[in-house]
């Protein structure tokens, strides 16, 4: 483990490698899993602000489902907030491309100008799985099957998850971590 500041960083965010092969997936981390996506209070706030220009971009589906008593999140066993989906599966901000790629609403509406909320953190951070103790912050790769074709490619280009994920790990944790991150990784590899 890698400790920065008040975070535990595994060393697998140095030594696997990842980027994500969208024509080869298609996006089934928006439909796979056991629920939606992990959701912070503030995050829940933001979605509800920008929710009139996320709505433009959502399946009938999804309208169907944020309108209902269900709404756009609940709460999961453990108690972490997370967004719902329809039958266990797809996120309810899921919008399936002709060609079968999965597209989120949120970030085409942001793309589009139309909300200033540009995703949830952890579908953002994705393979990294965050998780908060009250003495520290762990920061972890989570392997996934439906990630392997993104393994292959980040294997091909030599890309390690954590510069893959540079943009996203700036936004949770600053830019002074992610360059003591980044200065830890490369003392590593010159003396290897």
């Amino acid at each position: 483990m890698i400790a920065i500041n008040k975070t535990l960083i595994s060393e697998d965010l140095l030594e696997k490698k990842f980027v994500c092969d969208l024509s080869a997936c298609k996006g089934a981390c928006c439909e796979e899993g056991d629920l939606g996506a992990p959701l912070l209070l503030e995050e829940v706030d933001a979605i509800e602000q920008n929710l009139t220009g996320i709505r433009d971009f959502m399946s009938e589906a999804g309208l169907a489902l944020l309108d209902s008593p269900e709404g756009f999140y609940e709460m999961a066993p453990d108690q972490e907030l997370v967004t719902t989906t329809f039958q266990g599966r797809a996120c309810v901000f899921a919008v399936k491309r002709a060609d079968e790629q999965w597209q989120c609403a949120i970030e085409l509406a942001h793309k589009a100008g139309k909300s200033d909320f540009l995703k949830p953190i952890s579908c953002h951070l994705y393979p990294v799985r965050i998780q908060e103790f009250p003495e520290f912050t762990a920061v972890n790769y989570h392997e996934w099957d439906i990630c392997s074709p993104a393994c292959a490619c980040g294997e091909a280009l030599q890309v390690p998850v954590y510069k893959f994920l540079k943009t996203p790990l700036i936004r949770r944790f600053g830019n002074e971590w992610y360059e003591d991150l980044d200065a830890y990784a490369n003392h590593v590899k010159n003396n290897s």
